[in-house]
């Protein structure tokens, strides 16, 4: 793995320094409502915390400095992240393309709730620029990627596709939840905003559910504060203290988990009950050359597709001693979800298959665990679900 050493100093003290009242070193968590207005009449920096809190905004400091931008806007949820952004951007009659394999739930707010507010979106398999352009040609306003893809693990060449949306007048937006800023750096590739659920990866703990937005764009990041003010989304005070505290080890932990995974992947290749298994450091890895090329290592998610289906699959999830059935990611801990169930349920089975997401595959998102403990455990459970199906 290879990672600019600096980011283990941002993710520390970027964007911070010492609390100017007492000298805290950790910023404090301003657990209120309202601040005592200073001159009746005037602006200041902090009012109400529905749209602004100083514990937040330490917060969207640290991650600006990841990713050399204006500070970020952190929002409750990666969720109500996504929504903020396309109810700013989008009105009526405006037109969306977006990766085809994404996350079930900015799947599903495209089509049921921006498609009865009379925004279509179009989904289209951005690894291939040719087919981007070709869904550009109708005039656009967001192009959203999501580079590693949730569950596949498929890439998008992010500049590629961002030089496109340029050429064609459309925003590009990257959701970079998989890999962080410490991995990959979409802004520098060309990208307008990134977005993250940073309940992932930037936590890293199970601790707290919370979403941000990067832009080195004044305006843009207007616009999306003022919606932020408006709607409420913004994240709690208590969450974003938490996700500070997570944010610091993330470099030392990405680095550990992507070790752990490859490990995991490449013995898995060895197991009779798994058909294909996907990470972008395997040397068999069908995008390996732009994924040197984008990002600084794969990261710690495994995804493999069963020979069996939904039956093997739930078999195999139910009987995890060590590592937990969870429908989250990028945590301390391994956890193990059946995405066409879980993440993904609202996805239409035939647009599941047609994407690759079929009933016998398996996100895994590799802790820090021992990584043979974590292989003894999928082992064991694979084992025993084949086993029972063998004799179902």
């Amino acid at each position: 793995m290879s990672t600019n050493n600096k980011y283990s100093t941002l993710c520390i003290r970027g964007g911070l320094e010492a609390d100017p009242t007492h000298g805290a070193i950790l910023p404090p968590i301003y657990q209120t409502t309202t601040f005592r207005k200073k001159v009746v009449g005037e602006d200041q920096d902090f009012s109400y915390s529905r749209v602004e809190n100083p514990t937040v905004a330490a917060l969207e400091a640290r991650l600006g400095a990841l990713e050399n931008s204006l500070p970020a806007l952190c929002f409750s949820s990666g969720m109500s992240a996504i929504t903020t952004l396309f109810l700013a951007l989008l009105e009526k009659g405006d037109h969306v393309v977006c990766s085809d394999v994404i996350y079930g739930g900015t799947y599903r707010f495209l089509t049921e709730v921006l498609g009865n507010l009379g925004v279509s979106s179009e989904f289209v398999d951005t690894s291939d620029p040719a087919l981007t352009e070709a869904a550009l040609r109708t005039p656009t306003k967001i192009l959203l990627l999501e580079s590693p893809a949730n569950p596949t693990l498929k890439l998008t060449d992010i500049q590629a596709n961002c030089a496109l949306a340029k050429q064609f007048g459309a925003l590009s937006v990257v959701d970079n939840t998989f890999l962080t800023p410490v991995l990959q750096q979409p802004l520098d590739l060309g990208a307008d905003i990134t977005i993250y659920s940073t309940t992932k990866f930037i936590d890293g703990h199970n601790a707290t559910v919370g979403g941000s937005i990067s832009t080195r764009d004044e305006e843009l990041r207007e616009k999306l504060n003022y919606l932020r003010k408006c709607l409420g989304t913004i994240q709690t005070a208590q969450n974003a203290f938490l996700t500070l505290q997570g944010l610091k080890t993330l470099p030392l932990r990405l680095q550990q988990q992507t070790k752990n995974a490859l490990i995991v992947a490449r013995q898995l290749q060895n197991n009779p009950h798994i058909q294909t298994v996907i990470h972008p450091d395997l040397e068999d890895f069908p995008q390996k050359e732009l994924a040197e090329k984008q990002q600084a290592a794969g990261g710690g998610l495994v995804t493999i597709i069963l020979h069996g289906g939904l039956k093997e699959a739930a078999r195999t999830l139910g009987h995890l001693k060590l590592c937990t059935p969870a429908e989250n990611l990028g945590t301390v801990e391994t956890l193990v979800t059946h995405n066409a169930s879980m993440t993904h349920a609202s996805v239409p089975p035939e647009r599941r298959n047609q994407l690759g997401i079929v009933d016998g595959l398996i996100r895994i998102s590799v802790g820090l665990e021992d990584p043979q403990e974590i292989l003894a455990d999928l082992q064991q459970a694979l084992t025993i679900a084949f086993k029972e199906a063998c004799h179902a």
